[in-house]
């Protein structure tokens, strides 16, 4: 059955001043806002971005430069993201895996053989029954994979020490940051919502490139503050749609996953397909077999809208 088509989304650009009834004022210019629907007046526009603000005491708001345009909610205060029609969804958020694969320029590709073939197992069974037994040789860090701890610090936990709740069924924020100015993802994006015990997903667009030479090239990161803050409000997991969660510079710090993992949150890099989700309301998986001794590996991520 084909997944119903998405209903359409509109956010309103526009500049605002606000003058506060106890004295003083903002504002703002070229700012932008998720609507309800494609006929917001300036009058709505103006209420939902003091109300998306928090902004107590307002005199009076007046709106110029409105313009209504067909995008992608990315997450307003009191913007309700519409239900899909059908109920649940489950959207796949994983990379294939396929013999060759690059996923990290300069990491071996995999390599499938068959350990027994479909024609070869006919003499080990009845008549009419046969089976392919394959074997893929590969490194951790293929397709969509997700860190545990021991990647980072020897003495951390390894896949097969991670807690299975912490990974499974999470409440999720996507932040959608396909127009960010800069490759780094600052902490201030993260300030109008509440992460905590939530995972974090970052929606960069950056896996358009994947499988080619240009995935490697400039690739979106979360910067150290944006680590930091993460750390200190309780993230459990970071996932990012990008080649690296640190920037990737010879001889680099890597504060985010040095960051992140001590901590104890989990990592889930080379995401894709996270703009057909919406900014709340997700829930999220990604669960790597128990492997001992080892720190990552590919999994099966996707997220779960009621």
């Amino acid at each position: 059955m084909a997944e119903p088509a998405p209903s359409a989304q509109y956010r309103a650009h526009f500049d605002a001043r606000v003058t506060f009834a106890n004295g003083g004022g903002l504002t703002a210019e070229g700012f932008r806002i998720d609507l309800p629907s494609a006929d917001a007046d300036a009058a709505t526009v103006g209420r939902l971005f003091v109300q998306h603000l928090g902004l107590a005491l307002v005199g009076s708001v007046e709106v110029d430069n409105l313009q209504i345009v067909e995008e992608a909610h990315r997450g307003t205060r009191g913007i309700e993201t519409a239900p899909a029609a059908s109920g649940r969804r489950v959207i796949d958020l994983t990379h294939r895996i396929r013999e060759g694969l690059v996923t990290y320029p300069g990491l071996p590709a995999p390599v499938i053989t068959s350990h027994l073939t479909r024609e070869d197992s006919r003499s080990h069974y009845a008549e009419g029954t046969e089976f392919a037994m394959d074997i893929i040789t590969m490194i951790g860090n293929t397709g969509t994979y997700l860190d545990s701890p021991y990647h980072r610090y020897g003495d951390g936990p390894d896949l097969a020490g991670l807690d299975l709740a912490s990974l499974v069924d999470l409440p999720t924020e996507v932040f959608h940051l396909t127009d960010l100015t800069t490759l780094g993802i600052p902490a201030e994006v993260f300030f109008d919502r509440d992460v905590r015990g939530k995972a974090v997903l970052l929606h960069t667009g950056w896996d358009r490139h994947f499988g080619t030479p240009a995935y490697g090239v400039d690739a979106p990161f979360l910067t150290a503050a944006g680590t930091d803050y993460l750390v200190e409000q309780g993230a459990v997991l970071v996932g990012i749609d990008s080649l690296n969660i640190d920037e990737v510079v010879p001889h680099g710090e890597r504060p985010a996953h040095t960051g992140l993992l001590a901590a104890g949150i989990h990592v889930v890099e080379h995401l894709t397909n996270l703009g057909a989700l919406p900014p709340s309301g997700v829930r999220f998986t990604a669960a790597p077999p128990p492997v001992e001794g080892f720190g990552t590996f590919p999994v099966r991520a996707y997220a779960t809208l009621d």
